[in-house]
């Protein structure tokens, strides 16, 4: 059995991700900040780089699989710094959905054990809706 060790390092990436997290939000709230933006996306890359480690990183985003979802984060960032910030942002939200796809499933069983949340995720008419767009995907 794999023992999770959290070092130093994995700490102050967890911390600069939750960050990027914080940053990006309060640059959507105050109307598209394109340097709350910017330094959101920094910590962002910063934090997974730390958490997982640099070659992991490049692995991660310089798959095959993985390209389209990356050029999109990057071309969102560089529209982002050159002051096109809604527009950046929507294709940086696209390229990250593509880029995580693959956790999205580990996402949903980790929403459904969320006492209320979990609850309220299993009622019907969202499994129906789920379930619609789970039947559309096709595997890759």
């Amino acid at each position: 059995m794999a023992s999770f060790e959290m070092n130093d390092r994995k700490k102050i990436g967890i911390g600069l991700t939750g960050f990027g997290i914080l940053f990006s939000f309060l640059g959507i709230i105050f109307f598209f900040d394109k340097g709350l933006l910017a330094m959101g996306n920094i910590l962002f890359i910063a934090g997974v780089t730390l958490t997982i480690g640099l070659k992991s990183t490049i692995s991660f985003f310089l798959k095959p699989r993985n390209y389209k979802g990356s050029i999109s984060f990057a071309v969102g960032f560089c529209l982002v710094l050159v002051g096109w910030a809604v527009l950046g942002m929507l294709v940086e939200v696209y390229g990250f959905f593509v880029l995580f796809s693959g956790f999205w499933p580990t996402v949903v069983v980790f929403l459904y054990r969320v006492p209320v949340l979990g609850w309220f995720l299993q009622q019907p008419f969202l499994l129906a809706f789920f379930d619609r767009f789970r039947e559309r995907r096709v595997p890759v």
